[in-house]
């Protein structure tokens, strides 16, 4: 497998690129979530249920960025909420970590014989529920009790929540009924650029890098996206698929479709880059939150710097156990 897509994307050298604060700005997501007691650090909310394993908040401003990587994901998959072809009678569909619940929701609604089962380290769905949709909070990483097996596994963007990954496919491999799906969907968030206009000197490169500093002291990989062909195969599955596809930062792709996904990507990144950043710098880097600042404000004027076109690639491994 190549390293990136090979075809290259167009720029729109017609587009008023530079003004994409202003489509950004269009984005209005509303979360219905309740938010409970967690504890506040640097400003922000954590989970408390094992508290310190996961470096990203969970408090509305975060909870809205979710909703919005679900719309993201599901238009990079052509608006469709898995890509294995799953039957309509599964009785039995387990999404790890499942975050605001969205996902499961859907799946509720579209498969309502199957039970859904939502499993997450923070109580971050919402009250009113499908009758067949229910939430655990939990750590996958620990011994599986959720009962009989899955027809399907699924799991997306748990980028720098699990140390594990390997035991993690195990488990699935385990836990899935003959003939049933996993589906990993997750990100090589190594930033890159086709005409070579992202270079390592920016700060959108430089923030990336210093992040993956803290893979180390965190135990978790931050880009797995990467790797998942090979942990799926190391726990025995057999005819993997990865579909792999690129994910613009920004309005720059002359394409329509990707220039939607480009703002939905560029405002994901711009609303979560101080979330994403706050733990491992300060608590995990001994970064100042003075420093931070400094380098973020470096980064955002990256982001709207419209001569760059940086781009990452999302993966999506399956496989049927059968």
């Amino acid at each position: 497998m190549s390293a990136h897509p090979t075809e290259n994307i167009n720029v729109d050298e017609d587009e008023a690129v530079a003004d994409i604060w202003d489509l950004a700005s269009t984005f209005s997501i509303s979360s219905s979530t309740s938010v409970l007691d967690y504890p506040i650090e640097h400003g922000r909310q954590y989970h408390a249920y094992k508290s310190g394993s996961y470096h990203r908040p969970n408090d509305e401003e975060e909870l809205d960025r979710l909703d919005l990587m679900n719309a993201l994901l599901q238009m990079v998959n052509n608006d469709k909420l898995h890509l294995a072809p799953i039957e309509p009678a599964s009785q039995r569909i387990l999404d790890i970590g499942a975050g605001t619940g969205i996902w499961c929701i859907a799946m509720g609604d579209q498969y309502p014989s199957a039970e859904i089962i939502g499993v997450d380290i923070s109580a971050s769905a919402p009250p009113l529920l499908p009758p067949n949709v229910r939430f655990e909070i939990d750590d996958v990483e620990d011994p599986w009790t959720y009962g009989n097996p899955f027809d399907y596994i699924h799991s997306r963007y748990m980028a720098g929540s699990i140390k594990d990954w390997p035991r993690l496919m195990e488990q699935c491999y385990v836990h899935l009924k003959p003939g049933g799906w996993v589906e990993f969907q997750d990100f090589d968030i190594d930033y890159y650029s086709q005409d070579g206009s992202l270079t390592p000197d920016h700060a959108l490169r430089r923030w990336l890098t210093t992040a993956y500093g803290a893979e180390k002291q965190t135990g978790r990989t931050l880009c797995p996206g990467k790797y998942l062909e090979r942990w799926v195969h190391e726990a025995g599955f057999t005819n993997v698929q990865v579909v792999k596809s690129p994910l613009p930062l920004g309005v720059w792709p002359k394409d329509q479709k990707l220039k939607k996904i480009g703002l939905l990507n560029w405002t994901q990144l711009w609303e979560g880059l101080q979330g994403m950043s706050l733990r491992l710098y300060i608590d995990f880097l001994g970064w100042s939150r003075e420093d931070l600042e400094i380098l973020l404000t470096e980064v955002r004027k990256d982001l709207k710097d419209s001569a760059v076109h940086a781009m990452f690639d999302l993966l999506v491994t399956l496989r049927s156990d059968g």
